[in-house]
């Protein structure tokens, strides 16, 4: 690469020139102020000369049947060659509720600072010391994660500045992190495009999320990123009078037995050499009642995040239904050996209940409906799903409801009313990526969080440690995909809402696949009050490591 010399004295200030005017924007995730980061990006590349005389090589891409119009924002730095480096960072974040009277600072670092030194007393005793010694920056969005969004972007103004610059650098903010990641799975779409219509060999992605230290001493490169699955369990009962419970099988019963059995149980928790994925917790729970009366639900459903280093969908699914059979049948042990018990206090004869643990998953009670309905459920079954479609996109429902509701749908041409369990997938799903795991990997992007670490010891006498998976969830799930067939069919049985509401584009990421690598400045307390970036991180040592990556990725560097 010739003439890729930097004057990081200048692109410090510049970073912290574009962060503040980035944190500005209270561009909330999953709602319309998304889009006016659109602004901010326009503004900020008609100011560059090389973007403005070359409009070609940047943008905005719609995401596809988006009710929000949202869009990803993309620019390139086109030079010699093919090789090109991919940088992602998301602009969306989270809210502001737990600032309460400090609201109206959380998007002005100074101010803030100077707000929450007049009660640092309320903050934890960490926090206090990191503001007192103002070695970080405070605002919400600064950390998660426009300070990398700042980076990347000086940097890529910096690149355009110079002559003769071998390979292809771009860089991409997306929407909808913090929600379905729809602005990375447009963008797998997008990078599709671009390397059809450039000619472009992507040879490693590089996200800049803020990493946590267990060892302040000692950063943290990620080489992949942990999957997430939300398994849904809908719970039919069988309806009684309080006054005759034995008669009936109350779901809530059944449904708590299963929470019980899966909430943080690391046997659903996968391990991968050393690191292992945060065990399950349930994330939204509720029987189907919205008045009072004096009969039991007739359902209860819920849903569960699980964190994944390398299960796959089917084998997830798998545990779900062992845990729904067995929690369902010591539920009803239970009840037989309690209605045993009143049946000699009220000498009557005891006989067994009538229940048994029925457990299915979606598809096979779709198949069961569809073979008593036949086209009329078909038709009824998809002008129901249009429906749910239409008050989603208008809020009137959430996804979670929306999925429940097809499920009620499909009920209606259900004859057998005796009680089970359905259980499913609801989005978003996040497969589970690590270079260890792609055997597509480039040789310049091999090893390369060890040969970073040189470098940072080198330059900064600052150790740093390389992890497998970045635990927080991001957007590198969408990065490599080696199956995108089989990809699709692990999720389509089991995911009601796959399809037009919720897709990801398995075959598009199948044509991109890269390696990937997380480089991100040293963070602390992700969607908290005290949020807070490191300032050397952002200002010098992280644009550092970044631009030597992408020196050694675009020249070749394979040692």
């Amino acid at each position: 690469m010739k003439n890729h010399d930097i004057d990081f004295a200048v692109l410090g200030g510049r970073i912290k020139e574009i962060l503040y005017e980035y944190v500005k924007i209270q561009s909330f995730t999953n709602t319309e102020k998304e889009r006016e980061i659109e602004n901010f990006f326009e503004n900020h590349f008609n100011q560059v000369t090389y973007f403005r005389e070359h409009h070609e090589f940047w943008g905005t891409y719609p995401l596809e049947n988006d009710p929000l119009k949202r869009n990803v924002c993309w620019a390139m730095v086109k030079g010699k060659g093919k090789r090109t480096v991919t940088l992602v960072h998301h602009y969306d974040i989270v809210d502001i509720e737990d600032f309460k009277t400090l609201k109206s600072f959380a998007f002005s670092p100074d101010q803030l600072r100077k707000e929450l030194l007049l009660h640092k007393d309320m903050l934890p005793e960490d926090a206090q010391k990191d503001l007192e010694e103002d070695t970080f920056l405070f605002c919400r969005g600064g950390c998660d994660m426009k300070a990398g969004g700042s980076i990347q972007y000086a940097l890529l103004e910096s690149y355009s500045e110079l002559a003769d610059f071998d390979g292809n650098v771009i860089v991409i903010g997306v929407p909808d992190e913090e929600n379905l990641s729809a602005g990375m799975r447009a963008a797998a779409k997008l990078l599709a495009e671009l390397k059809k219509k450039y000619d472009l060999e992507y040879i490693m992605m590089i996200n800049s999320e803020p990493h946590q230290r267990k060892d302040f001493s000692k950063g943290v490169f990620s080489e992949g990123t942990v999957g997430k699955m939300m398994p849904f369990v809908y719970v039919r009962g069988f309806l009684s009078h309080a006054g005759k419970v034995f008669e009936g099988l109350n779901p809530v019963s059944v449904l708590s037995e299963i929470v019980t059995r899966t909430e943080i149980n690391m046997d659903f928790a996968d391990a991968v050499n050393g690191e292992a994925a945060p065990p399950p917790t349930w994330l939204y729970m509720k029987d189907s009642k919205d008045r009072y009366d004096v009969s039991m639900p007739l359902t209860a459903r819920g849903c569960f995040s699980v964190l994944t280093l390398k299960q796959t969908p089917s084998e997830l699914l798998s545990k779900v239904k062992r845990v729904c059979q067995e929690g369902f049948g010591a539920v009803i042990d239970r009840m037989n050996r309690n209605y045993a018990a009143f049946c000699q206090k009220t000498g009557q004869p005891v006989k067994p209940l009538p229940w048994s643990a029925k457990v299915v998953n979606f598809k096979e009670l779709y198949e069961e409906a569809k073979a008593n309905g036949g086209e009329s459920f078909v038709r009824e079954y998809e002008t129901a799903l249009q429906e749910i479609l239409k008050d989603m996109e208008a809020g009137k429902i959430n996804m979670i409801e929306g999925n429940f509701c097809l499920i009620e749908k499909i009920y209606d041409y259900i004859e057998d009313i005796s009680p089970r369990v359905v259980y499913g997938l609801l989005p978003p799903y996040y497969p589970n990526v690590s270079n260890i795991y792609f055997d597509g990997i480039a040789p310049a992007a091999r090893g390369m969080s060890e040969k970073l670490s040189v470098y940072a010891q080198e330059v900064y006498h600052q150790e740093y440690t390389k992890e497998y998976f970045y635990t927080g969830i991001c957007d590198l799930s969408y990065i490599n995909i080696d199956d995108p067939q089989k990809q699709r069919a692990s999720v389509a049985d089991s995911m009601p809402l796959l399809g037009q509401y919720y897709d990801i584009p398995f075959e598009e990421i199948k044509e991109i696949s890269m390696a990937g690598i997380n480089i991100g400045p040293w963070g602390k307390d992700f969607h908290k009050l005290t949020e807070r970036v490191y300032k050397e991180d952002l200002y010098e040592r992280t644009p550092h490591i970044l631009d030597a990556a992408i020196k050694m990725l675009l020249k070749g560097e394979d040692n």
